[in-house]
Formats: C-alpha cells, structure tokens, sequence
C-alpha cells in the first residue's frame, strides 16, 4: 500500500535561518554565483554591528517622525495643508455656470485656432484644475441650478428649484450669512440677474427659485430674517428691483426695491457710466447695489461691441474685489465673494457654441485677475471655482449623416462669426415688426452671412427660419454647430462631473479628487471657520415673525410659495432667459422642446 501523500512543500524548515538560506540560494540560480553557508554562531563583533544599525534606525525613525510633526503644524498655521488656517483671509468662490469638461475643450481649441497659438496652448484654468465634483440633487440626477448653488452656500442636497431650503422646506444657513456674521465683507458679482437661481442661494431662501420678486427684497435685507447680508452686488436683474408701475420693471406689484435699499443705506448705480465712476472699485462706497441691465448682461460675444452699455465680467470682477479688500484693511477679517460666469450656462440651452466660447473665454479672464489679485494682496486668501452642472450635453463631435462619420471636429468654424443666435434673433424679430411684406430670404441670408459667416446655407435651412421664426434662436445656433460639427444632447442640464479648480491646491487639499458638490460648500465655511448650523437656527427662529396674511387672510410664509404638486420648479418656466431676454413678439414658442 502506498504511504499517504504529503502536502507540496511539507517537508522543508520553516525557520527564518532556513528561509534565509532558501532566499541566498535563489538568488545564486538567477546571478550564477555560488553562496557560501554560514557555518556557526555569528561572532561577536556581528553582534555588534547588528545592535549599532538597529539602534541607527531608531534614531532616524524618530528623527523622522519629529520632523514630520514640525512640518505638519507649520503648515497647519499656514493653512496650506488643507486644514482651517488661522487669522484674517479672503475667500472668492468662483462658479461658471453650466460649464463642463468639454466647454474647456471646444474654448480652447478654438482660441488656438483663432489667435493661431501652438496646439499645446492652455487657457489659464487648465493650470489650476484639482478634480472633479458630482452633481445629482435630491429630486434628480440632473440637478439645475438651485440645488446646485445650495450645495454649495449651504453644504446640503435639496430639491430643483430650491433657493437655499431643504427637502423639508425650512431654510438652511449660508457660507455667505455665516461670513457676514462672524465679521466678514461680503459680495456678489452676476453677469445674469442677480436674483437668479445661483447668486441668490447665496442670501436668500424661497421654496421656488421663480419669485425673484421676493429674492429681490431678501437681497437687500428688507425682509431678510438676518436684516443686510450683502455688502456689495453687482450684475442685472434691475427690473424685479422696480416697480411694476415703471418702464423696464418685471415686478408683479408695485413694490419699489430700489427705493427701499436706499432708504437702508444702499449706494446705487444703474449705468455703464455710473460703474465707470467706480473707477474699478477705489471710488466705491459700501453697501453698493449695481444694477448694470434690465434682464441678463448681454452675451460677451455681444456685449464686447456695446462695451460702452455694459461692463464685462473681468471688469465688474476686479471692482469687487478692490472695493471690498479696501474695506476691509484695518478689520482683523477679510472677505467672501461670489463670482459667477453666469451666462455659460444660457449659451449651453441655447446650444449656441458662439455664444458659449466667448462666455468661457471672459470667465477665464476673470479667473486670471483673481490669480492676480491673490498674489499681489498681503492678505492670505484662496480661490476655488467649480460648475454647478452642464449644460447642453456638448460633444467635441457630431455625426450629421447615418454613414459612419469622419473623425472630425471644426471649432475654428466659430472665428467667422461675430454675434450670437440671441442676438440674431433679436434682429429677425425686429425686422419681422418692421419691414414691409416681401420676401425674408434674402434677409437671413444676409444675416447668416454677416453674423455667423454662413454663406452656404442650403434653401432648406432658409426655408425652415422664414416659416418658422418662433424657433429662430435655436435654428441659427444649429446652423453653425452643424458646421463646426459640435453636438449637443440636449436644451437642459446633463448629469455630467464638473471641474474643480484652485488658486492653491495646498490651501484646497480637501477638494482634490472627485467629490459630491456638497463637499465644496464644506470646504468653503471651514476655511472662513464660520458656524452656518447656528444660522439656520436663527432663520427659522427669526422668519417666523416675517410671514404675513394676504387678501385672504391666509397665511404667507416670508420663504414665499409651496410648490404645486408636479409643478417644474427647474428654471424651465423661465425658457426665455435662456435665449436673451429680448422680447418675443411671437407668444407661444415651446423653442423647439
């Protein structure tokens, strides 16, 4: 009978002189060279030598460890590791609304392109970028722009359409509350209304971001539970500040905001030639309300040629930031400021890559003027920027046939045109009121020509504008995408990661990597060490007493009204701030949805 097998491997020593011995001899089958046993016990000047490098290494563990100590609390002090840094600061959180990875793409392709810089040309945000954050809201995985802001000013999810109140509708305390509270100076910069979804999650809580009526009157602190939060604004949106009695008002009653801002000390300007006097922020006088437009601050792409109506973003950016690091010199506290590309998001739900270019090429400009102001300033400070969402589901690319398609991409089709579809539209309109019964083909071709730079618009694409002017906006933006072959998925938001990007990545370690939008509202109240938990105490202690009775008798809460069950509460009443404010003539337009 056969004895019983052995496992593999059974029989040989398991003592560490025995593996040693086994490690020397594989090491003489791959070198050749014959190892030599070790024949006895070690002697005693081994022994020693043993005893000296273990002692050696003690010393240089400790030696390390200490030293990792000393760096660690310096840093810490510094605040460049990540940590709560001590003493004055300034905090500017940037948002480009709307703005996902491939926005960077077609922008700078297309600056390469149209100033003829070297394929590997970056613009200045790819410089900075740290990671990534993830979107979803509580009521989707497409947030829109509501939600979005209150993950950031409050550091929780909520449902589309919430101006910084919670699934439960009670309100949440902001970064921006809480800054002012401990001390801090505070603004905000827009280039769309300034009581939009984003700059309002800011300093104002309403269930439903459509009552920009009563955003309006919470901005200026005139039923705001906290009283004045803001120290400075500057972007649109005049018309919900004035009364509904007044030419250019938007407002459903007469109310005048305005009036009521500078009866409680508001400074006021309305004009490019009232901003100009601010002289980029060393002739301003807090708390100041800039009202630079009716509605949005026309697209950059635009506005570049009535720069003397309107200032750009870069130049409303650096007044903000001189103006508020002058107030606060001799305070043992700095600053917060939001600054918001706000108008990328429009270009992306007007699918308007001419449009979009131009708003990503002015928020990068603004981003470098932070960089500068931060690095020449003597008080520490730190920029972080992010999106909120993006808009469009862009695409660097777009099958225009069902053939397979060629790899092929032409954003320098984008340098031939000089105007956006918004503003094309505009003059369609215009043009439709005024001009005589007649053939309209030759006028969009002369119009697609001198705005787009089109000259090959086929009789369809003309056809379809001249019977169908109600989806002009979006009929001109498709003509040029077409051409540039740049796709878009869709009118709305997409549930696509946005870039994070810093001034510092040591000062804004936390945020390096993916993270959910909750975590950078995180970052932003622990590095100002502000208590936002105690504000939304106060909130709701103190709105209590600011809800009122309507006509009815019924009660109003100052957070202003429910939601109807399945009412959209994500903007998409409001479709015509994504095509420019300008007036339709023709009422009715679904704009292609």
């Amino acid at each position: 009978m056969a004895p019983p097998q052995e496992p593999l491997l059974s029989g040989r020593p398991s003592s560490d002189v025995s593996n040693d011995n086994n490690l020397a001899e594989e090491d003489a089958l791959l070198t050749g060279e014959r190892q030599q046993r070790p024949s006895g016990p070690p002697s005693r000047w081994q022994r020693w030598k043993d005893i000296g490098l273990f002692a050696w290494a003690l010393v240089a563990t400790a030696v390390v460890i200490i030293l990792a100590v000393v760096y660690q609390k310096q840093n810490s002090e510094n605040g460049s590791s990540g940590s709560n840094p001590t003493g004055k600061r300034n905090l500017i959180f940037m948002v480009s609304d709307g703005m996902g990875p491939t926005s960077l793409s077609m922008t700078r392709s297309y600056r390469q392109f149209e100033a003829g810089l070297p394929y590997d040309s970056k613009l200045t945000l790819d410089w900075h970028m740290i990671g990534q954050s993830r979107t979803r809201s509580t009521s989707s995985l497409v947030t829109d722009s509501a939600a979005g802001a209150t993950a950031f000013s409050c550091g929780k999810k909520s449902y589309n359409g919430a101006i910084s109140v919670l699934d439960d509708h009670t309100p949440c305390g902001t970064v921006l509350e809480a800054a002012k509270k401990a001390g801090y100076m505070t603004g905000l910069v827009v280039t769309t209304r300034i009581t939009d979804a984003t700059p309002a999650c800011f300093a104002a809580h309403v269930n439903m971001r459509s009552e920009e009526d009563r955003i309006a009157e919470q901005m200026v602190g005139a039923i705001h539970p906290l009283g004045r939060v803001l120290d400075l604004m500057i972007g649109g949106g005049r018309c919900h500040f004035l009364p509904n009695t007044t030419d250019g008002s938007c407002r459903a009653d007469d109310t005048d905001v305005v009036a009521l801002s500078k009866k409680d000390g508001w400074n006021y300007i309305d004009t490019r030639k009232d901003f100009d006097g601010l002289k980029l922020g060393s002739e301003v006088e807090l708390p100041l309300l800039g009202l630079v437009a009716d509605h949005d601050i026309p697209y950059e792409v635009d506005r570049a040629q009535e720069n003397e109506n309107y200032p750009s973003l870069d130049e409303m950016a650096r007044t903000a930031m001189k103006a508020l690091s002058a107030a606060t010199k001799n305070s043992d506290k700095g600053f917060f400021l939001m600054i918001e590309g706000s108008r990328i998001d429009h270009a992306g739900h007007a699918n308007d890559p001419v449009a979009q270019v131009h708003e990503v090429l002015a928020y990068d400009q603004a981003f470098s003027s932070v960089l500068e102001f931060l690095e020449k300033d003597d008080v520490p400070g730190v920029m972080v920027s992010t999106s909120d969402h993006e808009t469009g589901g862009l695409a660097a690319a777009r099958q225009l046939t069902a053939a397979y398609p060629e790899y092929l991409w032409f954003p320098g089709v984008l340098a031939n045109a000089s105007r956006s579809s918004a503003w094309l539209t505009e003059q369609y309109y215009t043009h439709l009121d005024h001009a005589a019964k007649g053939d309209m083909s030759a006028y969009i071709k002369k119009q697609l020509k001198t705005g787009l730079g089109v000259e090959d618009a086929s009789d369809d694409e003309i056809k379809k504008l001249v019977d169908n002017p109600e989806t002009a906006a979006y009929q001109f933006a498709d003509i040029i995408s077409r051409r540039a072959q740049t796709g878009w998925s869709t009118h709305g938001h997409s549930a696509a990661d946005v870039n994070i990007y810093t001034s510092d990545p040591h000062a804004a370690a936390p945020l390096i990597g993916n993270h959910e939008n909750t975590y950078v509202g995180e970052f932003l109240r622990n590095y100002l060490s502000v208590d936002v938990e105690s504000i939304t105490q106060e909130l709701k202690d103190k709105g209590i007493k600011l809800n009122s009775v309507d006509a009815s008798g019924n009660e109003v809460s100052w957070l202003g009204k429910m939601p109807e069950k399945d009412e959209r509460l994500d903007g998409q009443d409001h479709l015509q701030h994504y095509d420019g404010n300008f007036k339709k003539r023709h009422v009715g337009c679904d704009c292609g949805l």
